[in-house]
């Protein structure tokens, strides 16, 4: 998490020092060291503490916008499965306060920019923590990630990226034809085998740390879906690109690691390559219609930067299956109103 300097003087900053200075003196915290730590896409908030051994995180989750709960409750499932998730010191859920141990300011991001060095260990040690929570998965501790859900995720896409951000409005034609579209990324999706899905599995939520890299972080919208959704966060990534063949020995590496640990793979690689491509295509849609809804709705600009690799992510798929074609030729419609198309890259296929 990185650090900013100026701290807000707001109601909730109020309430949280009220609340740290209530908490037991064994915890040594210096009421002076409150600093901010990060802010969220969300409403959550996040603040650092000194302490006499070592710095604490302070989550700030307004409980009229989010519940503690999920936090607190997949931090103890995913913790069971070994890997690196924040100790919660002390809560408080109707306030929406958590204290947390400190997992550093090093993400991945700022890891893999500074030390291009570490990338194959950084990436190694990820999708070994992510088949160990996959191994420890239950069905009935998540919410299920089902057609519903994945259906109204991508909606987004019409709606915020095509309808308010590009300005454009489908015809019943194309209607149709996205929903078609829809249909197929879904089908495929959900005959995937299941497993905790952590949803944002990517280079901002990874931690750089000394001890079980990765340490990790903005899991408290996790499910219970695809096999291959956390691989496609990873792997295509809205804020870090890899070359293909890179993503592709990365795939293979983690497919013969989860077949040898059990997990519900397919046999042949090009079956689960292809599971990869779809998931991962329900997910940019997604990422298109949030990254514009954060931007016309809750005024933060800085996602806009991100939109260009995830609409190159999307096309690279889109181009490579018949059936996925009418997305290309939309987002060609789309991008023949402004000025200039853009050209498709297709890259690997099998």
């Amino acid at each position: 998490m990185s650090t900013h300097t100026t701290l807000p003087d707001d109601e909730r900053v109020q309430l949280l020092r009220t609340w740290l200075r209530g908490l037991p003196a064994e915890l040594q915290i210096d009421h002076d060291s409150l600093s901010v730590a990060s802010a969220d896409a969300s409403f959550r908030r996040y603040f650092r503490v000194a302490t006499a051994s070592a710095p604490l995180i302070v989550m700030d989750a307004p409980p009229a916008h989010e519940d503690c709960a999920p936090f607190v409750h997949i931090a103890k499932l995913f913790g069971q499965s070994g890997v690196s998730v924040p100790s919660i010191l002390a809560e408080d859920l109707s306030q929406g306060f958590l204290l947390l141990s400190d997992l550093g300011n090093s993400t991945y991001l700022s890891a893999l920019q500074a030390q291009p060095d570490s990338v194959p260990a950084l990436y190694k040690d990820a999708l070994n923590a992510l088949i160990a929570i996959q191994k420890t998965s239950t069905t009935d501790d998540l919410p299920h990630y089902d057609r519903e859900r994945l259906l109204n995720e991508m909606m987004l896409f019409p709606q915020w990226y095509l309808g308010v951000h590009k300005n454009f409005t489908l015809s019943d034609a194309q209607t149709v034809e996205l929903t078609n579209v829809f249909n197929t990324l879904l089908d495929n999706n959900l005959a995937q085998a299941k497993v905790w899905v952590h949803r944002d599995y990517h280079c901002r939520n990874l931690m750089l740390i000394e001890h079980n890299n990765p340490g990790i972080l903005d899991f408290q919208d996790a499910v219970y879906g695809p096999i291959t959704y956390d691989l496609a966060s990873l792997l295509r990534d809205a804020y870090v690109e890899w070359p293909e063949a890179q993503q592709i020995d990365w795939l293979v590496r983690y497919w013969e690691s989860a077949r040898a640990a059990g997990l519900a793979v397919p046999v042949a690689f090009d079956t689960f390559y292809q599971d990869f491509e779809y998931m991962g295509l329900q997910r940019h849609l997604k990422v298109l219609g949030i990254f514009a809804r954060l931007y016309h709705r809750d005024g933060k600009s800085g996602y806009l930067k991100d939109l260009p690799l995830v609409l190159k992510y999307t096309r690279q798929v889109a181009a490579r299956y018949r059936e996925l074609m009418p997305l290309i030729r939309l987002l060609d419609e789309v991008a023949a109103t402004e000025k200039g198309a853009d050209s498709t890259q297709v890259g690997y296929t099998f």
